[in-house]
């Protein structure tokens, strides 16, 4: 049974599988940040074959993530590893991509920030940075069900919002990553996707 078990991550691992396919096929390593029970990891790795996926959790979520991959995870997923994105030191293995979903919105704007800088640290030029999630867009929503999860999000936590596409992709830009697709997901979510170009 999967500890942590992500009923978002059932209804979206199909829809994202597909877009991962036409960017995800040549062997590539795969830096995911933020696993969480694993669902994702575990169901990329075995639908394609030829990635090396490596994923991270922040210390209190790691031993969880540990037990549902040694259940479920096949051999090119590799043993998880704690990050926690405000660190100086990241995982460094010739990462050429880097996924993440549904983090941008949970943690804070400063967070976001040490994430974007991470990962312009660590990913090879001509990687790509693929993120999947809730965005507005020029200040606007792109549902009302989205404005009420963002209303719920900040009475939860004051630091957690929907983030603006036009913010995350100067932050991208700032570490040279240029914008290649931008693609409407299932549930008024968007799938970002970079490609590093220094």
């Amino acid at each position: 049974m999967i500890v942590n078990f992500s009923e978002a991550c059932e209804r979206n691992k199909e829809p994202i599988l597909k877009i991962l396919r036409q960017h995800l096929n040549n062997g590539q390593n795969v830096l995911e940040i933020g696993s969480g029970s694993g669902q994702h990891a575990v169901h990329f790795a075995t639908k394609i074959p030829t990635l090396s996926w490596q994923p991270t959790e922040i210390s209190e979520n790691l031993q969880s993530l540990q037990s549902n991959l040694e259940q479920y995870a096949g051999s090119n997923v590799k043993h998880p590893v704690e990050l926690n994105v405000c660190d100086e030191l990241w995982p460094d293995c010739g990462f050429n991509a880097v996924y993440t979903a549904n983090t941008l919105h949970i943690i804070s704007e400063l967070l976001v920030e040490y994430l974007f800088r991470g990962v312009g640290k660590i990913l090879e030029k001509e990687g790509m940075l693929i993120v999947y999630g809730p965005f507005r867009y020029q200040g606007e929503y792109t549902s009302e069900s989205n404005a009420r999860f963002d209303q719920w999000l900040q009475k939860r936590d004051p630091l957690s919002a929907i983030r603006s596409f036009e913010y995350v992709n100067k932050l991208a830009s700032d570490q040279g990553l240029k914008l290649v697709q931008d693609i409407l997901m299932p549930a008024n979510n968007q799938m970002l996707i970079w490609r590093k170009t220094i």
